[in-house]
């Protein structure tokens, strides 16, 4: 599918690569400039490291320290050290994918928006997911089989409530994100479409902060998932 339906105000330049297998070139495209984005940041925050931070070292110690600091009061001291780079790593990836559908519309004559990749369902989906086995996967390195056995606790007639609980957790986690950047994106198109000018910059203030949120949602989430794994390792 190409950029042909003009009506369309979020693009995703579906391309069917094989048959019944369709995907979008747009958010792919825009989860590597995303990744790029990231890895960039830390290797310039580490380049040169200074005891006296400035700079990017300065903007990165922040958030780090910002995210030590949620780890350790959901993980414990040995948890953070095991999901430290995991954590950081998520909410960095997201936090920059929620902002980069901040930048204007680049490229008006072929109808490219530079749009975020969680606006797109299956980037949210696939994060969720990720988080889910890897709560599981977690589990079993530190508990064994054992980490299963809250699935009947108190009592095994609970087992069918803690199924539905794993199964609508990553949803819901998908569905947040998703939907708050979604139609945060979908706002601003429409703003610099119908007024160009000074209104679509306060809702991109506004959004910034969103993206910010969502992106804290999102891992604060991720932490509460984790923190049984870690529950009796302080």
């Amino acid at each position: 599918m190409g950029h042909e339906g003009s009506s369309e105000i979020i693009h995703y330049a579906a391309s069917e690569i094989f048959p019944g297998i369709t995907i979008h070139m747009q958010t792919m495209y825009t989860t590597w400039i995303t990744m790029a984005i990231v890895f960039l940041l830390f290797m310039l925050a580490a380049k040169k490291c200074e005891l006296i931070p400035k700079g990017i070292q300065n903007v990165m110690e922040f958030f780090i320290d910002f995210l030590n600091n949620l780890m350790e009061g959901q993980l414990g001291i040995k948890g953070t050290k095991f999901m430290a780079p995991f954590i950081i790593t998520l909410f960095m990836f997201i936090f920059i994918s929620n902002e980069l559908g901040m930048l204007p519309q680049l490229l008006e004559p072929a109808h490219f928006e530079f749009t975020s990749p969680t606006n797109d369902i299956n980037t949210c989906f696939a994060l969720s997911l990720m988080v889910a086995i890897g709560v599981y996967i977690v589990g079993i390195i530190h508990h064994g089989m054992g980490h299963f056995k809250h699935f009947i606790s108190p009592s095994p007639a609970f087992l069918p409530l803690h199924l539905l609980d794993e199964v609508t957790k990553p949803m819901t986690m998908a569905l947040r994100l998703f939907g708050n950047i979604l139609a945060g994106e979908i706002l601003l198109i429409v703003l610099y479409r119908l007024v160009p000018w000074i209104i679509p910059e306060f809702w991109v203030m506004f959004s910034l902060f969103i993206g910010f949120l969502q992106a804290f949602i999102f891992t604060m989430l991720t932490l509460t998932s984790y923190a049984t794994v870690f529950a009796h390792h302080g």
